[in-house]
């Protein structure tokens, strides 16, 4: 397995040469969220991943979600919309170099055991004040930050 390398605002950040769709989910249980270590960086995140095609992008944040975690989910809302250009993601094992571009829904647990995957080296239960000491690239903590403190969808700011 490849590894993966976010660069944020970076001015050595190599030039995307793909955008995919991806969706993610915000699942919280009380004062929990659900959150995946991920097995191609070590870091913390919420469950999600590409789109495919032939699926809806909302089926996709619930398949990645199951796919991750072990956990079913009902879509309720959106966290908002990422699409920030100066975020590329680097996919070493095939050298693509993919634009943000994730949809991030609001979920809630309707099933399922957490259970890791391929991709997941652990599965849990995070509790909210734990989550800023957690590894986690910066544009997570972003939309972990904006899903617990604003009610409205994010929208990308356009151009800078």
């Amino acid at each position: 397995m490849g590894r993966r390398i976010d660069y944020h605002q970076d001015p050595n950040a190599p030039t995307a040469n793909s955008v995919q769709p991806s969706a993610g989910a915000f699942i919280r249980r009380a004062d929990e969220v659900l959150l995946i270590c991920r097995s191609d960086n070590g870091n913390w995140s919420m469950p999600g991943g590409a789109h495919d095609p032939g699926e809806s992008l909302s089926r996709t944040a619930i398949r990645e979600t199951r796919e991750e975690t072990g956990i079913d989910i009902r879509l309720t809302g959106i966290v908002g919309i990422f699409t920030d250009p100066t975020h590329v993601i680097h996919y070493t094992s095939n050298d693509e170099v993919r634009q943000e571009f994730t949809i991030i829904y609001r979920a809630e647990a309707i099933g399922g055991e957490p259970t890791t995957s391929n991709e997941s080296t652990s599965v849990e239960w995070a509790p909210i004040e734990q989550i800023p000491t957690l590894p986690m690239d910066p544009s997570q903590r972003n939309r972990i930050d904006w899903a617990l403190t604003k009610s409205e969808p994010y929208i990308d700011p356009g151009p800078r």
